[in-house]
């Protein structure tokens, strides 16, 4: 797992984004939260995660989109300063499942066929339009596609090896436009886990959910 401050001024508060697959920084270097440090993790080939940066602050809250929700929940428990709040953005703990993730057949059949021209495919989905993607383009992450078919092998390989997570979720928000995880399935991994759902009309990349969550709610707080 890779780990990168996107903001660092000694605030008492850290909020620990895990953003999803085939991720890096690019996406998420506009936000700036006024009242937090900020502090990504990508790349879940391993969730190997170094807890010495944690060591600086007195506060500590969650956010995980898409994959980044699965790879939470089997990080976060292991921490040595518990969350006081964790954000779950269109996606579950249960990455890989016919009712409460990406259904398995659909998960297989994009680790198998996945090239250049399928990854586009797939972010055109995950942007729900072109204007959206459009923006997205311009801030697209820009890692080897053998990194990421490396990656999905990895997340599939650990669903079936990782016990049960433990992370108590705060909030989840499912987008009702989501493509890439199919949003019934999404409430009905919450409804199991007795999690509060906040629904939007986004697509899986949510940009107005991810400007409340990482930027706009720390402000003025």
């Amino acid at each position: 797992m890779k780990q990168i401050f996107l903001q660092q001024h000694r605030h008492p508060r850290l909020l620990l984004m895990f953003a999803g697959w085939g991720a890096d920084e690019t996406p998420f270097l506009q936000y700036r939260p006024q009242g937090s440090d900020l502090l990504l993790c990508y790349d879940y080939r391993d969730l190997v995660f170094d807890p010495a940066p944690l060591r600086e602050y007195r506060e500590l809250n969650v956010a995980g989109w898409s994959m980044g929700v699965w790879a939470a929940s089997h990080t976060v428990p292991r921490l040595p300063l518990a969350p006081k709040q964790c954000v779950a953005i269109n996606g579950t703990p249960f990455p890989i499942d016919e009712r409460k993730g990406i259904p398995p057949a659909i998960f297989q059949g994009t680790l198998e066929g996945l090239t250049d021209v399928s990854l586009h495919k797939f972010l055109k989905r995950m942007c729900g339009d072109m204007a959206t993607f459009r923006r997205f383009l311009s801030v697209t992450p820009r890692r080897p596609l053998d990194e990421l078919r490396d990656e999905l092998a990895a997340i599939a390989q650990a669903c079936t090896q990782l016990p049960a997570p433990t992370l108590r979720w705060t909030e989840a928000v499912v987008g009702r436009a989501d493509r890439i995880i199919p949003p019934q399935n999404q409430l009905n991994a919450w409804a199991e886990l007795n999690v509060p759902v906040r629904e939007t009309d986004e697509p899986h990349y949510p940009e107005l959910t991810f400007k409340h969550y990482l930027q706009d709610l720390w402000t003025n707080d």
